[in-house]
């Protein structure tokens, strides 16, 4: 991760903990997912149990690594959206 923007020189660097929340935003769309993924799969009665264990359990794995960049941003922009302040002061 950069240590800060190039365009706006808004510094990522944090601290300690900071990013701890984009963990909740992560976690919480990974299981939303897991389970609209899982009721589909289940009424529509195409995979075997096995089957969608193996395809859901992956994604477990895949998706919260793909996501993890995405999370972090989410977490700053909603922590700029609620306290626009911080902007002018990291300047």
């Amino acid at each position: 991760m950069h240590f800060a923007c190039g365009h706006c020189g808004l510094k990522f660097d944090r601290g300690p903990g900071y990013y701890l929340g984009s963990i909740y935003i992560n976690y919480g769309l990974t299981a939303a997912l897991v389970t609209a993924g899982y009721l589909a799969l289940f009424l529509s009665d195409t995979l075997s149990p096995t089957a969608r264990l193996a395809l859901l359990g992956g994604f477990c794995v895949v998706f919260p690594l793909w996501f993890f960049r995405y999370a972090r941003s989410f977490w700053l922009a909603l922590d700029l959206y609620l306290d626009p302040g911080q902007l002018n002061e990291e300047r």
